[in-house]
């Protein structure tokens, strides 16, 4: 397993970021505190990135969303707020206590009527899906931010189930640089690199992908634009 290790410079230049641009909200806060009370690993999005992932939805104009990985909720809560209220919000959650947390989360959020979450191995909620987008449409955006292992899988199920436009956000893809030596994490280095390989030769995605450094450490995230099925 990779360590992710941070600077000191990289968490006081998230924290001053985030603190005059991002103003994360108390429902923000609660989802970040109740995490760490329930024994969650420190893993969720930087506030920065969640409210980029907002912002992305809201200039996207989605009004579905598919994320895999829900963690405590930090990611859905930023999500939800930029769809309109009749958006809906779809989340994967692998573990019970989990999707418990998460579901407190968002109610207190205030975006609760929005999201709903499944929760099991995603790669078995995924196909159930398919009935879903034919009664409600396909998803506009979808998060991805779950075990590595599988990030092509999810990556392809983004594909089928959105729509061309359909907006795709997939978290760690540098993962402490391990992406150039897969060997440092054989249990997920090798499934973001074959993510992102996808991400570049597969002809119904367009695809890029960006560094960042922070509180996480050395990372990034890659961000696809699905051309057609």
């Amino acid at each position: 397993m990779i360590e992710h290790v941070t600077q000191p410079g990289w968490v006081a230049v998230e924290e001053y970021l985030s603190a005059v641009v991002v103003h994360p909200d108390p429902a923000h806060q609660r989802a970040l505190h109740s995490a760490v009370e329930a024994g969650m690993p420190p893993i969720e999005v930087a506030p920065n990135a969640g409210k980029l992932l907002r912002m992305l939805v809201q200039m996207s104009g989605a009004r579905r969303i598919l994320e895999i990985g829900t963690l405590a909720g930090f990611s859905t809560i930023w999500m939800a707020q930029g769809l309109p209220e009749d958006g809906r919000l779809v989340t994967c959650e692998y573990l019970p206590k989990h999707a418990q947390v998460a579901r407190a989360n968002v109610d207190a959020a205030g975006v609760g009527h929005k999201v709903e979450i499944r929760v099991g191995a995603a790669l078995d909620s995924l196909p159930t899906l398919v009935e879903y987008v034919a009664r409600q449409g396909a998803f506009d955006f979808v998060f991805i931010d779950a075990d590595k292992e599988n990030d092509s899988n999810y990556l392809d199920w983004a594909i089928r189930l959105g729509r061309p436009g359909t907006v795709i956000v997939m978290d760690n893809v540098i993962w402490d640089g391990a992406i150039l030596e897969p060997e440092r994490d054989m249990i997920n280095a090798p499934g973001i690199v074959s993510a992102l390989e996808m991400m570049g030769k597969d002809p119904r995605l367009d695809a890029t992908a960006i560094q960042t450094v922070g509180a996480k450490g050395w990372d990034g995230f890659a961000l696809a634009r699905v051309l057609g099925p």
